[in-house]
């Protein structure tokens, strides 16, 4: 699991700046996807070409006949699974990273004198660093889960047309150098059969995760209320404070208007 660590800590950031389904699908990714894979797949396969039996001694005939079988071995398979879909995340979290970087600096300029001329104030992050998905961030959140349906049905995809989801214990091989059509024999095809499903499984509950969480973000949108200036921002700026008053002076002239007549 050591080689899992660097990926892991980056995930875990993202946490923090995700919804609750994404925080689910986080949990499932950590969890049922890469424990599973270091603790458990990676000693079931092992070096599974060297336990393949084949009824021939010929050098180099049973590799060429686990090439053909197996063009790429499932454990290496599910590491790339995993890393391409993780990697439409980490690009999130580097815009995330990027705007609270920006908006502290915001933050540090409405403190000095420079800044009493700003009218900007920041809008997807507070102080202590908890961000909102709106706006831009909403819409690479929503652009990440989309390459992640796109990444997962590709693999999946991917595995059935290269191995299948069920581990066939026979391989019949005729290419060179087999002197005759050979037959050859994997090693605990059950066991790796029931590993092949699972992750089958755990692929398919993260894509329906990753669906239910598009739908979650867009009932949000339509529920969030038009947003306005935070009263914050006007204390802190005496021209937008003054618009506001004027606004409401104005306000009470015209309904004292409509009173009268």
């Amino acid at each position: 699991m050591g080689e899992w660590g660097f990926l892991s800590t980056l995930l875990q950031k993202v946490q923090s700046h995700s919804t609750v389904v994404g925080k689910v699908w986080l949990s499932v990714l950590f969890i049922f996807r890469i424990m599973v894979l270091g603790a458990g797949a990676e000693k079931v396969w092992g070096d599974e070409q060297s336990n393949m039996i084949c009824n021939t001694k010929q050098p180099g005939c049973k590799n060429v006949c686990y090439d053909q079988a197996f063009p790429i071995s499932h454990i290496r398979f599910w590491v790339l699974q995993i890393i391409f879909v993780s990697t439409p995340t980490l690009v999130y979290l580097a815009h995330v990273i990027h705007v609270i970087h920006k908006e502290n600096k915001l933050r540090q300029l409405m403190l000095t004198d420079a800044g009493r001329d700003v009218v900007k104030v920041p809008k997807y992050s507070d102080d202590k660093g908890h961000v909102q998905i709106r706006g831009n961030l909403l819409g690479n959140y929503l652009t990440s889960i989309v390459f992640r349906i796109a990444l997962e049905v590709a693999f999946i995809v991917g595995q059935y047309y290269l191995y299948g989801f069920i581990m066939v214990p026979l391989v019949v091989c005729s290419r060179a150098p087999c002197p005759f059509t050979v037959e050859c024999y994997m090693s605990r095809p059950t066991e790796k059969t029931i590993f092949i499903i699972f992750m089958l499984a755990m692929s398919c509950i993260s894509l329906a995760l990753n669906v239910a969480e598009i739908f979650y973000l867009v009932c949000c949108r339509r529920k969030r209320k038009t947003a306005t200036v935070p009263a914050a921002a006007i204390a802190l700026h005496p021209r937008l404070n003054s618009e506001h008053l004027l606004g409401n002076d104005k306000l009470r002239l015209q309904d004292a208007s409509y009173g009268s007549a």
